[in-house]
Order: structure tokens, then C-alpha cells, then sequence
């Protein structure tokens, strides 16, 4: 979803960067994930920004992005020591309708990024609410199958995570869940049909806005919170497989620390450990920030 500019949501900004620069890690709230990069990026191209989706390589060498703009990036995870350093773009290209035309207004609008092992590639959008699929070469997505239930999401509050498991199949969950106490929807497509196969519960004044599965089926749920003070960022773990889909928090935190988290992928670096890499989305505004953040997972 695009946080609408305005005076009121312009001073939270200001306010969230200006506690970005004086709350310490030690402030998030019992994490279970490590931060070990917490790098600011930025260009000049035109297209830069809005980053709402993001795929890294099993061996965190690529990163796939899309934004709600439109976009189709392609780059490399630079890194020292292991720790990462900086994006270089390989390539951008406009995401396009079948026809090679690019898309145009509320169409643009790119939430939720999944590529399966096979290179297979998705896209959720929200406005016009659908599901493509995406050939990570041109740009250009093909129709996919929708769901009656995905023409009853709120215009800027649809598909905002999207994720494949290990064993390809494609999962989805709307940013909004009817309700305060209502739980989130989680979608599966199955034989050419979206079906709900299970409710995350809803806790606090989080909303999903990124997911993605680790190697050994686990899925990783990014949400986010507006405040007064600025965004929060939480992450919860669940195991499908589990009762009541095994759910842990691993991050939780304070407001402004980070700015408008939106996209994260799950990859396994060569000693093993499960890393998180998250992006925020800057809205197009001057005075956010495009974060590139990674952590470890620790429990």
C-alpha cells in the first residue's frame, strides 16, 4: 500500500527519520533476528523508489525488485567480508501488459514479488486486484486467475504479500482483514483456483505487506504499523505444517527505528544461517529513505 502524502503524514516522516538517527538497536523488542547491514540507498534515475517487493538469490549474489510504480530492477548484492554493501543495478525495464505495451495509472501498482525455484516469476497488484504472471526478462505479465473475494479488497489495501513454498505453490494474503479482531485470509492457488486455506491471527495494529518461505517450508510475514512516532516493523514465523501454524515473532520494532519496511526475502548463507533481507519503500518522498536491511536469524 502508498502512504499518501499530506502535511500530517509528511511530519510523521520528518519525525520517524529524526528517531531513526537516536534509537539504538538494543530498542527493538526481544528479537529473535540479528541486524548485521543497515545500508541507505539511492539514485537519481526517475524510476527510483517505491520498492514493494523484492527476491534474493539462494546464494544472496541477485536481487529481483519490483515498485509501485511499476518497475522491473535487476541487480547485484554487493558485499564485503559477507556483510552487505551496496545494490548494483544490472537493468530496469517497465512492467508491461501482454501486448509489450506498459502498464499505465492504478495498474501499475506492484505489491508482492514470488520466484519459484524454477525461475517462474509472480506479481500480486492492488487497485485493480490481480495476480500475474511475470517474465523477469521483459517486464511483460499475463493474466493470472483471480478470486471473487479479491474484487472486494479496499482500492489500496489488496494482494501485499505474496510468496511460493518449496513446493511451488503460490500463497497470498490482502493487506486488510475485514476487521480489527478479524484474522488475515491466507490464499493458495490450486489447480487454477484461489482458495482460503488457513487465517493468521491478527495481533496489534500490524498489516502484512511482504512474505516469503525459507528452504524447509517455514513462511516469514513482514508487517507494518503507522504511528504517530512513525512506522514499526514486525516480523512473525509460522510453520504451515503445525497446529495453529507454529507462530513466532521474531522482531518487533519501536516506532521510527526503521522507515516503511515493505518487501523481504528469505535466503541461507554458506555457514547455514537463515538471513532476512528487507527493503523499504520511500514513497517517492525526498525525505524518506530506500533501507536495505539484513539480519540473521537466531532462534
Amino acid at each position: 500500500m502508498q502512504i499518501r502524502s499530506g502535511q500530517l503524514i509528511l511530519a510523521k516522516v520528518l519525525l520517524t527519520i529524526g528517531l531513526a538517527c537516536c534509537i539504538p538497536f538494543a530498542a527493538l523488542a526481544d528479537p529473535k533476528a540479528r541486524l548485521v547491514s543497515n545500508v541507505s540507498w539511492s539514485l537519481s534515475n526517475p524510476w527510483f523508489g517505491g520498492f514493494s517487493g523484492a527476491e534474493v538469490s539462494a546464494d544472496g549474489a541477485r536481487i529481483t525488485l519490483i515498485t509501485d510504480k511499476g518497475s522491473l530492477v535487476h541487480g547485484s548484492m554487493i558485499r564485503k567480508n559477507g556483510a552487505f554493501t551496496k545494490i548494483q543495478v544490472l537493468g530496469q525495464t517497465s512492467l508491461k501488459y501482454a501486448s509489450g505495451n506498459p502498464l499505465k495509472g492504478k495498474r501499475t501498482d506492484a505489491e508482492g514479488l514470488a520466484i519459484d525455484q524454477n525461475g517462474q516469476a509472480f506479481i500480486s497488484f492492488e487497485h485493480d486486484h490481480r495476480v500475474t504472471h511475470l517474465d523477469l526478462n521483459t517486464g511483460r505479465t499475463t493474466k493470472y486467475v483471480g478470486a471473487s473475494d479479491f474484487a472486494r479488497f479496499e482500492p489500496n489495501a489488496g494482494l501485499e504479500a505474496l510468496a511460493i513454498d518449496p513446493h511451488g505453490m503460490l500463497y497470498a494474503l490482502p493487506e486488510k482483514s475485514g476487521g480489527r479482531k478479524s484474522p488475515f485470509p491466507v490464499y493458495t492457488l490450486n489447480n487454477n483456483e484461489w482458495r482460503i486455506v488457513a487465517h493468521i491471527p491478527r495481533r496489534g495494529p500490524f498489516l502484512p505487506v511482504g512474505a516469503d518461505f525459507d528452504d524447509t517450508g517455514l513462511l516469514y510475514l513482514l508487517e507494518r504499523a503507522a504511528t504517530p512516532l512513525g512506522f514499526r516493523s514486525r516480523i512473525r514465523r509460522f510453520d504451515p505444517s503445525a497446529a495453529k501454524w507454529g507462530e513466532v515473532t521474531l522482531l518487533t520494532s519501536v516506532p521510527g527505528r526503521f522507515d516503511n519496511l515493505e518487501a523481504i526475502s528469505v535466503w541461507r548463507d554458506g555457514a547455514g544461517q537463515t538471513i532476512l533481507t528487507l527493503i523499504s519503500d520511500d514513497n517517492f518522498l525526498s525525505i524518506q529513505r530506500t533501507q536495505v536491511l539484513e539480519f540473521v536469524v537466531t532462534q
